[in-house]
């Protein structure tokens, strides 16, 4: 089944591209047929009780003052306590702990998936909202459990705007100029700015299906402070061919050259770029660890392990992308590059474009001793495991 058809209702994927994607945006009624959210309610709120999960529980009325914001983690009497309506409870990568939610993202595959970030699930009862606001990244709304109305607006969304002295960017003025009620299977995507407001009109689940923007601001500072780390102390301003000047206190023309040439030879070397924003782009987005397993294996130990399972799965907790680089594939999973030789290239694009592969489709490579060896290597540091 063409999954991806299917999300993308009648759209092709390069359609999608062209028309909507960071253009305007879309309504999909039943994307996904029959779709039923892989986590209930109970077990959302469950997860917000661990200390490892990123949660937030947000009351527009009936706390200390209006749209109060809580952050997990959460007591299980906190939920017993809460209002019958007017609140929302939101878990961030619920991918991580959900296998169907990891697999619902490969659907979103006509997107690179460096750009992928995760599934937050939000769960409100009646009239809960985090009121109108605007995102600053992409995202899908797919409808998991009973039915959300939502509100957008096409009209630019003044910076001052919100409402004063709140943890939470809530547009003060909101005029809708579209508006629909989805239902489970119902999915609503939004390029970057435009302003949104959904309410749950029942008990609530909704899937946001988000995706990476870095800032300018981090990717110059970070790839600044990357190079600065990799330069030698002797590496100085210079200037033998200093001449006097009219006025000592003038920074010439020759001077701000020379600083002009430093910082765009830093810049200039596109193989350097490649290789730090592969790095920085495949870091975890919380800092947490990925699991290793509690043995290590060689791989004799690892074909033998992996025959009997029948499956492999790459780690919900790392993230993967490559770049092809000169005949060379470099594959980067959690911050850590992996340099592949040309005979071994084919296991990078196989290794990030599918999340789970069977002992029979990879039987025929594993003869290679170099891709034995490399997939022994991700699975004793916690990148991919077996499916039991």
């Amino acid at each position: 089944m063409d999954t991806t058809r299917q999300l993308l209702g009648n759209l092709t994927p390069t359609t999608f591209l062209a028309d909507y994607w960071q253009k305007k945006p879309l309504l999909i009624r039943n994307a996904i047929t029959g779709f039923v959210s892989p986590i209930d309610p109970n077990e959302l709120a469950g997860l917000a009780c661990e200390p490892e999960v990123e949660s937030r529980l947000i009351l527009e009325r009936d706390g200390p003052a209006p749209w109060t914001l809580e952050h997990g983690p959460f007591d299980e009497q906190r939920f017993a306590n809460l209002p019958e309506t007017h609140w929302t409870l939101l878990v961030q990568e619920c991918n991580k702990y959900a296998p169907k939610l990891a697999d619902l993202m490969e659907q979103f595959d006509f997107i690179p998936g460096w750009r992928v970030d995760d599934i937050m699930v939000s769960y409100a009862p009646d009239q809960g909202t985090v009121g109108p606001h605007t995102d600053l990244y992409d995202v899908f709304l797919l409808q998991g459990l009973g039915t959300r109305r939502w509100q957008i607006s096409h009209e630019p969304v003044d910076k001052d705007n919100l409402l004063p002295n709140l943890d939470l960017s809530i547009m003060r003025d909101f005029t809708p100029t579209e508006e629909w009620i989805l239902e489970p299977g119902d999915m609503l995507y939004l390029p970057p700015g435009i302003a949104h407001h959904g309410v749950a009109l029942e008990d609530c689940i909704t899937l946001s299906v988000g995706f990476r923007a870095p800032s300018y601001a981090d990717i110059i500072s970070i790839f600044s402070e990357d190079v600065a780390s990799k330069l030698a102390d002797e590496q100085r301003y210079t200037d033998p061919d200093l001449r006097l000047q009219q006025h000592p206190g003038e920074i010439s023309a020759e001077a701000i050259s020379k600083v002009q040439n430093i910082i765009q030879s830093a810049c200039s070397d596109n193989a350097a770029i490649g290789n730090w924003f592969g790095r920085y782009i495949t870091e975890s987005k919380s800092g947490e660890p990925v699991l290793e397993p509690e043995q290590k294996l060689n791989a004799e130990e690892f074909i033998t392990r992996f025959r009997k399972y029948g499956q492999l799965e790459r780690s919900e907790y790392a993230r993967f992308a490559f770049i092809n680089q000169d005949k060379i594939n470099l594959l980067y999973i959690d911050g850590q590059e992996f340099p592949l030789s040309s005979e071994l290239a084919f296991a990078a694009p196989l290794i990030c474009d599918r999340r789970v592969h069977s002992y029979d489709e990879l039987e025929s490579k594993l003869a290679k001793n170099d891709f034995t060896s490399l997939l022994t290597e991700l699975y004793n540091a916690g990148y991919v495991t077996f499916i039991e």
